[in-house]
């Protein structure tokens, strides 16, 4: 029986900056900035654990056009070990990596497949004779909006067909349009997998033939959740199985806590403790952003030490921790409304300063400076509704809590 294995992988992002997280503690930072590397060791590490026949790479190797010395070196680095073991790897490069930035240029080892900006075929025939046909392009600058999938055409003979393609799923609507395509587009290329990359969610869209995305090996903000990864696959003439293998060296998490049982700043407290323990994971660290919700607190001095110390009690020590749990973002709500009755019923100054609050319009004025930084306009996008009123009501609990210290 003809059978193969691979590991398929996607957005590996290396080097990439991980913006907005200069608070954390320096070796909390400095764990999160190698956390893209962690995770390609990861990757490597499994590849020749399983032994397999080659690895696919389907683009965003690198997290921006000019693929840092250090990006490079390091991805070097660890082909370098797939060639002791000659496992070759075959590459796209996607709309971050695209093959017309401006880099200084380290050649890779010989292993290193990469596929030019025009669809072609790179031909491989494993040591035990099976031969496999890999399709794919890579994208000559960052904006591919055409249907590149009109290009893939199957080669016979072959035992086993292979696309790789970084784009979008017609229906997907979270990401950039880039190199579109219809699942009905890959059916009738009767291919027998499909490795995509672009999308950064894990999503299987088809068994029959597979057709995944892997997601990215490593989250990068509050918005790319859970434990990251690749595939392992094994593919044969009657079947395809696949496990999914973690890489994640830093695990992203949101999490909503229901306080309503807690009568206390001690039974709240205890309950985010139980919280943390509950999310901690063997070896891998964790930045958390929590919710408190419906909050029952009716002693003023419960909820002034719920709004300005609780944080500091909850990371007390994590900074030490190998599988730390690290609070990125903590939001307290049925609190605040309480909260501000209690000031208002105290002096007339808070009744003017929560009308300023209410009647701010001058939020876009106050972080346009961001915007037109040169590093940070690359880097940021612009607030949408829910997030700008998340700003200000975080600036108004920080405001609160400064003014009782």
């Amino acid at each position: 029986m003809k059978q193969i294995s691979f590991i398929h992988a996607a957005d590996l992002h290396l080097d990439s900056p991980m913006v907005g997280l200069k608070h954390l503690p320096a070796n909390i930072l400095s764990r999160v900035r190698e956390s893209t590397f962690a995770a390609l060791e990861r990757l490597i590490a499994a590849a020749i654990e399983k032994n397999v026949d080659f690895v696919i790479l389907a683009g965003d190797l690198y997290d921006g056009e000019d693929r840092s010395l250090r990006a490079q070196s390091r991805f070097r680095n660890e082909m370098q070990k797939l060639l002791q073991k000659d496992i070759p790897v075959y590459v796209i490069h996607g709309n971050h990596d695209h093959l017309n930035g401006s880099w200084v240029h380290l050649d890779m080892p010989s292993n290193v497949h990469i596929f030019g900006s025009e669809v072609e075929m790179k031909a491989f025939h494993t040591k035990r004779g099976e031969k496999i046909h890999l399709y794919g392009f890579s994208y000559l600058q960052r904006h591919i909006l055409d249907k590149r999938i009109d290009e893939y055409r199957k080669q016979e003979p072959a035992d086993f067909h292979i696309g790789i393609l970084h784009g979008n799923e017609g229906g997907g609507t979270d990401h950039d349009n880039y190199a579109p395509f219809s699942i009905k587009d890959l059916y009738e290329k009767q291919f027998d997998y499909w490795a995509l990359g672009h999308i950064h969610k894990r999503t299987i869209l088809s068994d029959h033939p597979p057709i995944i995305y892997p997601g990215n090996l490593q989250g990068r903000n509050k918005k790319e959740t859970g434990l990251k990864g690749c595939y392992y696959v094994t593919l044969s003439e009657f079947e395809t199985t696949k496990t999914f293998i973690e890489t994640s060296d830093v695990v992203w998490e949101e999490v909503s806590v229901d306080a309503s049982t807690a009568h206390s700043f001690q039974e709240i407290l205890r309950l985010c403790q139980l919280t943390i323990e509950r999310l901690r994971k063997p070896g891998i660290g964790t930045l958390l952003t929590l919710n408190l919700i419906n909050i029952q607190l009716d002693d003023i001095q419960d909820k002034r030490t719920l709004d300005t110390q609780l944080l500091e009690l909850l990371m007390d020590d994590e900074n030490d921790e190998e599988s730390f749990v690290w609070i990125v973002g903590l939001t307290v709500h049925d609190s605040q409304p309480l909260e501000r009755n209690h000031l208002v019923n105290e002096a007339d100054f808070y009744t003017e300063l929560f009308a300023a609050i209410d009647n701010y319009q001058n939020l876009d004025r106050a972080i346009a400076p961001l915007y037109e930084h040169q590093m940070g306009r690359k880097y940021l996008s612009g607030l949408t509704e829910s997030e700008q009123k998340e700003l200000l009501e975080s600036a108004e609990k920080l405001l609160i809590g400064l003014l009782y210290q």
